[in-house]
C-alpha cells in the first residue's frame, strides 16, 4: 500500500510542476501579447475585390473551436487506447494466473469455454 501512496504522490508533484509551468507561460504570454498589442500599428482595410462575397473569415474555424476538436478527439483517441489495453490485459490474465489459480490444461476459461 505504501509504494501505492508513493506512485500517488509523485504523480500528484508532477501534476503539480506541471500545471505551474504551464501558468507561468500563460502569464507571459499574457505580457507579451499586451506589449505587442500596444505597439502594434493600426492596419489599413483591404478591400479585395469579391471578398465579401466569398465570406472567408466565417468559413475558417475559431482558434477556440480548433483546440476543443483536438482535445475531443485525443481524449476518444485515449478512451480507446485504454480500451485497448484493458481487453490486452483480460485476454492474458490467464497467462498472468498465479500457479495456484491456473486452469487445468483440459478446461477452457474465458470466450473460449462459451
Amino acid at each position: 500500500m505504501a509504494e501505492s501512496n508513493i506512485g500517488q504522490e509523485f504523480q500528484e508533484d508532477v501534476l503539480n510542476a506541471i500545471r505551474k509551468s504551464q501558468a507561468a507561460v500563460v502569464e507571459a504570454i499574457e505580457r507579451w501579447s499586451s506589449t505587442v498589442q500596444s505597439m502594434k500599428p493600426e492596419l489599413p482595410e483591404l478591400n479585395l475585390p469579391f471578398a465579401d462575397s466569398l465570406n472567408v473569415a466565417e468559413k475558417l474555424p475559431k482558434p477556440e473551436d480548433v483546440v476543443k476538436s483536438a482535445y475531443d478527439f485525443a481524449e476518444q483517441l485515449l478512451a480507446n487506447q485504454r480500451k485497448f489495453a484493458e481487453d490486452v490485459l483480460k485476454a492474458t490474465a490467464p497467462l498472468l494466473a498465479t500457479s495456484g489459480t491456473k486452469s487445468s490444461p483440459g478446461k477452457k476459461s474465458g470466450k473460449a469455454a462459451e
